[in-house]
């Protein structure tokens, strides 16, 4: 089974999508009509899709990340017997491909992808691209996390020497994102979720200019063990990350 996290991160807005230059990566949006009046706009940089944005009153602004699998059923259907809600059955998305969304038994959403005429991302581990997801959940619940993704995506996982049980998920043997769990004192505030990390040339440099693009800093720029981080949110108040360190490769 594929499960290579992730497809095409996607913003979910609560608002029109918005223009190319409000976006802090100098990404080109290009508008396609999905019918009832709604738009999805696809992010590219130099011709290759980064990421995806669309406008629903459904739910506040967030980022959904995804997996890609060779059977979208087959794995929804596993993540239920794992003890996951399935959010949306799975489901054709035209001729792209097919989705389903599952919330985990900790409580952070993950959608699935099942690739058609759409692999997903066309450019990753680069600026301006993504590069990295964690796992954001409490500490308590961390260790049933790894067993639960490791049952349905075969993931393994590596604990970081001093990085407080943060652990590396390996895709095949390959880095492919992270679990990172929260103390008590920030569990509490902090719902489970699944981050998206950015590469970006200057994370400080950024963290200095977000603020006059409408957004604002969570955490400031810090450094981890092989790079240095900053998290973010935009205007309407999704979370994401920032990288800023060398890449895998692809």
């Amino acid at each position: 089974m594929t499960v290579a996290l992730c497809a095409l991160p996607t913003l979910l807005l609560a608002a029109e999508s918005p223009s190319a230059g409000e976006w802090p990566f100098r990404v080109f949006l290009d508008d396609q009509p999905i019918g009832d009046g709604q738009v999805y706009s696809m992010a590219a940089r130099d011709g290759a899709s980064v990421a995806a944005l669309y406008a629903s009153s459904e739910q506040p602004p967030h980022w959904n990340c995804y997996v890609t699998v060779d059977d979208v059923d087959a794995a929804a259907a596993r993540a239920g017997e794992l003890g996951a809600t399935i959010v949306a059955e799975p489901f054709d998305v035209m001729t792209a491909g097919r989705s389903a969304v599952f919330t985990d038994p900790a409580g952070a959403t993950l959608c699935l992808w099942q690739a058609g005429e759409n692999p997903g991302a066309g450019v990753v581990n680069e600026p301006g691209a993504m590069t990295w997801t964690d796992l954001v959940t409490a500490d308590a619940d961390a260790d049933a996390a790894g067993t639960f993704y490791a049952g349905l995506f075969g993931w393994e996982f590596e604990e970081v020497e001093g990085g407080r049980g943060y652990r590396v998920i390996r895709n095949g043997g390959r880095p492919n994102g992270g679990i990172m769990p929260l103390p008590p004192e920030q569990a509490g505030s902090t719902p489970p979720n699944w981050m998206p990390y950015f590469g970006h040339r200057d994370v400080d440099a950024l963290a200095r200019e977000v603020g006059g693009l409408g957004g604002q800093v969570h955490q400031e720029p810090f450094d981890v063990l092989a790079g240095r981080i900053a998290v973010l949110g935009d205007p309407q108040g999704a979370v994401f990350a920032v990288w800023t360190g060398p890449y895998d490769e692809d």
